[in-house]
């Protein structure tokens, strides 16, 4: 087993996968930030901007709507742009800056819904607004403006119509043009509307593979568990404290600094297939009825293929998806037993159950010490966890549930989305 401390990553691979979790979370936001992210790179192309500026903007795309907190805000951002829209900027903006790979984006990003006001959008708040930002703004708009329940370019008229209207008041009069020099060539507007635009994407920009050092994948993470645990009010630390606990865990039993990385990057990334679930499912106090267990079943399952696109994190993605398999084989999705979970599993599967039992939800509070360690036998005795994982937390309880209380606590991207 090895994992680098520097490793070779695709950057659109990584980045895709944040932008596909968030678009999972609805239907009808499938696709919206890579036909963003498309468009801005093709108005920047017209534009002949630097390569350089071109590439800033397509990821700029992919990312632009990180800063929303739940799939209502999202939603809404979709279909309209309401007074409060520069707040999600602000705060995506704010996430990406803890990030140095992606600094280069959040400056985009933080001014993408401020209108050209015939020429006072230049400032905002008394800063310089980006040329990029108010690409990305038109592009934006132009994709929220598509029904996808009607062919595109029967739509495009219509559209271009209505951007024309708004030329110099909400967009800016050059972006404009080179829209609608673009707009004629009806290729541009079917690979908007292609099912295929992940693969097209390819052909079209050179992606950039950086090398990453282990402590900015972590950080990159973190930005995926902020939106992963803010995406229902019930569970706005979990990942956090799941990750910590881990990492905890896996330092006892033995292993290396890397892995000991790598496994707090899979407690960072296990529920990421919760946002394929919609919040009255996560966040329902009382008991699942049939109906409900089967759709809760499906996170490990979207949290699998999500990350299988990132080669580099197989062995992360194994560690994080299995959190909900069982040693009697009795879990789910994947009905994996003994034979087939590893440590690294074991151990988040662990993780996932202490953290949640013990952490304060709106409806109740953390359980204690006894009562916990009492549950968790409970599972071991079943054969759904793993004795010697358990063995570690409660010969450890006292040192790791104070890990655990603080990475909940003084979580930094939580408090940037409540800020």
């Amino acid at each position: 087993m090895k994992f680098l401390d520097k490793k070779l990553i695709d950057m659109y691979e990584l980045i895709l996968v944040l932008t596909n979790a968030i678009d999972i979370s609805r239907p009808e936001l499938e696709g919206h930030h890579q036909k963003v992210a498309y468009l801005a790179f093709r108005i920047g192309e017209e534009l002949n901007l630097l390569i350089s500026d071109q590439k800033n903007l397509f990821y700029a795309g992919l990312l632009h709507d990180i800063g929303a907190l739940s799939i209502e805000e999202r939603f809404t951002l979709i279909e309209e742009e309401p007074p409060g829209a520069q707040d999600h900027a602000f705060r995506g903006s704010k996430l990406l800056e803890f990030v140095h790979s992606f600094n280069e984006y959040a400056n985009i990003i933080k001014f993408h819904h401020v209108p050209w006001n015939n020429g006072e959008g230049i400032f905002f708040m008394g800063e310089k607004v980006p040329f990029l930002s108010h690409i990305l703004h038109l592009a934006d708009r132009i994709v929220a403006s598509l029904d996808t329940n009607y062919e595109i370019l029967g739509q495009s008229k219509s559209i271009i119509t209505k951007i024309l209207q708004q030329k110099g008041t909400i967009f800016m009069p050059e972006i404009v043009d080179a829209f609608i020099s673009i707009s004629k060539k009806e290729s541009v507007w079917l690979d908007i509307g292609s099912k295929n635009l992940f693969n097209i994407m390819p052909n079209i920009v050179r992606f950039d593979i950086k090398e990453l050092e282990m402590d900015e994948v972590i950080n990159i993470t973190k930005i995926f568990s902020a939106i992963i645990d803010f995406y229902s009010s019930f569970t706005a630390t979990h990942s956090a404290g799941v990750a910590k606990t881990a990492e905890k865990l896996a330092k006892i039993a033995g292993f290396s600094d890397n892995e000991c990385k790598m496994i707090l990057v899979a407690g960072y990334l296990h529920d990421l297939g919760k946002l394929a679930v919609r919040n009255y499912v996560l966040e329902k106090p009382c008991k699942l009825d049939e109906k409900e267990i089967d759709i809760i079943k499906s996170h490990p399952y979207y949290t699998y293929r999500l990350l299988q696109s990132i080669k580099e994190f197989e062995i992360i993605n194994c560690w994080a998806s299995y959190h909900h398999e069982k040693l009697n084989g009795k879990g789910y999705p994947f009905h994996l037993d003994y034979r087939n979970i590893p440590l690294g599993s074991r151990i988040i599967s662990v993780a996932d159950i202490f953290t949640a039992i013990t952490e304060d939800r709106p409806y109740r509070k953390g359980m204690g010490k006894n009562e916990a360690i009492k549950i968790l036998k409970s599972k071991v005795e079943d054969g759904s966890i793993c004795d010697y994982v358990v063995s570690i937390l409660v010969d450890n309880f006292d040192s790791i549930n104070e890990i655990r209380e603080e990475a909940q606590k003084e979580d930094i991207i939580q408090e940037i989305y409540k800020n």
